[in-house]
């Protein structure tokens, strides 16, 4: 199994989520599908979809997932799971983690979005998975997270740091 690295790439009716295709408002399921696949247990991508549109997307997937859903999904397989909404806890939960998951809303001009992304520390910094529509692989975020998210005009962020058990 390979990561799903844009999700703007998946065809419209392919992994419907609820109302729309997950091209549009996947970026919560792909986020728990990409953080198994680091963690070393891959899922396929059509159980974890599954899982997370039996969880009831908000506004039937027209928005997105749930908060409650993403951390249910890691605690029912068993991870150990610390969240962090204070980005200057970020850096350091994420280094001690084996894998994270990031939640943030964006800004770009007049155009408010939220997305999640799957995460990990490595050598050369914090690289994230499906983070932008151009993406063609891993993403490189430097040496620091709350940097990041500044640079994307990232606001009210979350952190879901997973170690395994």
């Amino acid at each position: 199994m390979e990561p799903i690295l844009n999700q703007t790439k998946i065809p419209r009716d392919r992994w419907r989520y609820g109302l729309r295709g997950s091209a549009a408002t996947g970026c919560g399921w792909i986020a728990g599908y990409n953080a198994l696949l680091l963690l070393g247990k891959p899922e396929a991508p059509e159980a974890v979809l599954s899982w997370f549109v039996r969880r009831r997307p908000i506004l039937n997937g027209l928005i997105g997932t749930t908060f409650g859903s993403m951390l249910a999904f890691f605690r029912k397989r068993g991870y150990a799971v610390t969240t962090a909404f204070r980005m200057s806890r970020f850096d350091r939960l994420a280094r001690e983690s084996d894998v994270c998951v990031m939640f943030y809303f964006w800004r770009r001009g007049w155009r408010v979005g939220a997305h999640y992304v799957a995460l990990q520390y490595a050598k050369e910094g914090f690289v994230g998975y499906n983070t932008f529509k151009n993406s063609t692989g891993p993403d490189r975020y430097g040496d620091s997270l709350p940097s990041f998210l500044k640079g994307r005009h990232g606001a009210l962020p979350a952190l879901i740091a997973l170690k395994k058990a």
